[in-house]
């Protein structure tokens, strides 16, 4: 049941039941049923300036927060949004033990008409009912989910997403709380869901980061695990090699596997490469395949792709844009690959895409005591910055659409209490 505060444009609709894990005998969560006590406007603090350095530690959280309970006696619970708080877990909850936990993250929108907008939240919503099926929590109906998420944010983003073209972080997060500590499906969980306030991109060209390769010791996911689930076990082991690469002045690591060492993901963003063929006949833009199980299916990698299948292939013909036309191409690829182009002149540039990092031409990659310096260019101002402008496009096809300057059926607006 959608609740009547929301509104979608053409083809928002959440994917087919066919197309996520089959719903379990539990009942569904129903957003019109929540509870709501809601701190008046005049007692919440006040919202940061979007240029406030307070958001820089990514913990300044607006006012509330909602919460679902579940059991497997008696299935989805009222949700609750109450002010945001401290949650209680008896300590033999399993995700405190066995990593039972699953999450998602997306961002609000104020558009430049001042409409709020979430970017494709189905394909989250259904990403989050696979990733529970991974590590045995409760599963949803999709839309259930979306529901919950608009009603919250109807009310939240009023006050904390004042600023036309500024956004929200918004974390939905599921984990097994019953007390139990045999090795077995939670018998009791709790999804909630809040919102924190990140820092806004200045508008400026980014500098491009800088990555480290991962060593042949170090695994992010394998073929078989989870490492296409968004599930906290694929980050936390992580945080060791990224904390390493902060200290060599890398941004993220750029995760390989295997003796081939094939390139995954970047930190916790999905990896993107432009060259020129080897035959010299056209550009590739090439980012691993899926089939791999070893990534994620990113929102904003899957966007980034189809965009660019419309708008960057030949098949496009320079509708959209003057640069020459591309070969969208999603395969396992190789660092040798990486550091072959290079050598011969053929790297273009290099990017990430997530939630967090969005669009973000990478400088850099610290590969086996060596640096593989992509294409810069000067700005007028004499900065150096990537040569991005394929990602550059695509970056900008893509705000267009989640600050309402285009009218798109990725934008999904919500309307306001």
């Amino acid at each position: 049941m959608s609740p009547s505060a929301t509104t979608t444009t053409p083809g928002a609709a959440v994917p087919a039941a066919s197309e996520v894990p089959q719903k379990q005998p539990w009942g569904e969560v129903d957003a019109s049923a929540m509870v709501k006590t809601l701190v008046p406007e005049a007692d919440q603090r006040p919202v940061p300036a979007v240029d406030d350095p307070v958001r820089i530690g990514q913990n300044c959280t607006a006012a509330h927060m909602v919460q679902v309970p579940w059991s497997m006696e008696t299935g989805w619970g009222t949700p609750v949004m109450s002010p945001y708080g401290k949650i209680a877990l008896e300590p033999t909850a399993s995700v405190l033990h066995y990593a039972t936990e699953s999450f998602e993250g997306m961002k609000a929108y104020r558009g430049y008409d001042n409409k709020l907008r979430l970017f494709r939240p189905q394909l989250n919503c259904a990403r989050m009912v696979k990733s529970n099926a991974r590590v045995g929590l409760p599963s949803f109906d999709p839309q259930g989910l979306l529901d919950i998420i608009t009603a919250y944010i109807s009310i939240e983003c009023r006050r904390w997403l004042p600023d036309q073209g500024s956004n929200i972080y918004l974390r939905t997060a599921m984990i097994g709380s019953g007390c139990a500590l045999g090795i077995n499906q939670p018998p009791e969980a709790l999804f909630f869901l809040f919102a924190v306030l990140f820092p806004q991109a200045s508008g400026l060209p980014h500098p491009g980061i800088k990555l480290l390769a991962s060593s042949p010791e170090h695994i992010r996911a394998w073929p078989g695990g989870f490492g296409s689930a968004k599930v906290g076990a694929s980050y936390g082991p992580s945080m060791v090699l990224h904390a390493a690469a902060k200290a060599k002045g890398c941004s993220q690591t750029l995760w390989l596997f295997g003796e081939d060492r094939l390139v995954t993901e970047a930190g916790a963003s999905n990896f993107f490469v432009v060259w020129k063929k080897k035959n010299g006949q056209g550009i590739e833009l090439v980012t691993s395949s899926l089939d791999t199980g070893v990534i994620l299916d990113g929102i904003t990698r899957r966007s980034a792709l189809e965009i660019a299948r419309e708008r960057l292939t030949k098949e496009a013909s320079g509708k959209y844009t003057s640069l020459d036309a591309l070969e969208v191409v999603e395969r396992p690829f190789s660092m040798d690959e990486i550091v072959e182009a290079h050598a011969e002149g053929r790297l273009v540039e290099a990017f990430v895409t997530g939630t967090a990092m969005f669009v973000t031409p990478v400088s850099l990659i610290h590969y086996d005591d060596r640096d593989i310096n992509l294409p810069m260019t000067v700005t007028d101002d004499g900065h150096k910055i990537p040569h991005a402008k394929y990602s550059s496009a695509i970056k900008a096809w893509l705000e267009d659409i989640i600050y309402g300057r285009v009218d798109h059926e990725w934008g999904y607006v919500v309307e306001e209490q």
